[in-house]
């Protein structure tokens, strides 16, 4: 078992050799959309995803985006919306393409055998949904605020979700979260230490540690190299 970091700031090499399943992931940009989402959400970020490792397998991100950069390690394709990454790879193109800043918040402590089965169920039943457009984001996101009543998720909803409903669905599946809040509740600044998320007991998310990336990382993740084509 490797080390657990415990500086303020770490390279992307340490980040994701010591990343481990339920790990979280969040971002702040600087673009228009990227401020739309900080604002919406009253926090500093605007994209959350969430670490993905289990046996043999590189480390993962579990996320969803409107690009696609990079190979869907779940089902093989270039797509938009709910994706399966590699994890280093995800990192240097939201850095080095998209201009952002990240983050990770490690959870404590590692997950059971029965909570990774949970994951392989989730991303089994969510990866390739598509990502909805920003004013649905913003109208879900409000709705979130005002109905916080727990009610059932309709197939239509799963089929438009994104990046935070993604991880909470996710850590719910784990049970990492209690059940309390619609789905559209989440949005990527719960995931901030400064929100508070409703954790099982004896689960928490530690304290953010910044990711620096070297300038060579951030150019590769400007375009990241596609496998050649038969």
């Amino acid at each position: 078992m490797p080390t657990r970091p415990r500086e303020s700031s770490v390279n992307l090499s340490t980040a994701v050799d010591n990343a481990r399943t339920g790990d979280i992931w969040i971002f702040r940009g600087h673009s228009g959309p990227d401020r739309a989402i900080q604002t919406l959400s009253n926090s500093p970020v605007n994209h959350v995803g969430m670490a993905v490792v289990l046996d043999d397998m590189p480390p993962l991100m579990w996320h969803a985006e409107l690009g696609k950069a990079l190979q869907d390690m779940w089902t093989g394709r270039y797509q938009r919306g709910v994706q399966l990454h590699d994890l280093r790879g995800s990192v240097q193109v939201w850095c080095g393409r998209y201009g952002q800043t990240p983050w990770f918040r490690q959870l404590e402590p590692g997950v059971t055998k029965e909570q990774e089965d949970a994951v392989l169920r989730t991303i089994a039943r969510l990866d390739g949904t598509p990502f909805p457009s920003t004013a649905k984001v913003a109208s879900r996101w409000l709705g979130g605020k005002v109905n916080r009543v727990a009610a059932p998720v309709t197939r239509a909803e799963l089929e438009t979700t994104y990046c935070a409903e993604v991880v909470g669905v996710t850590y719910e599946s784990m049970g990492l979260l209690k059940k309390e809040r619609r789905r559209d509740w989440y949005d990527p600044g719960r995931f901030w230490s400064g929100d508070r998320l409703p954790m099982a007991p004896g689960y928490s998310l530690g304290k953010e540690v910044a990711v620096v990336l070297t300038p060579e990382e951030l150019e590769a993740g400007k375009n990241p190299p596609r496998p050649a084509t038969r």
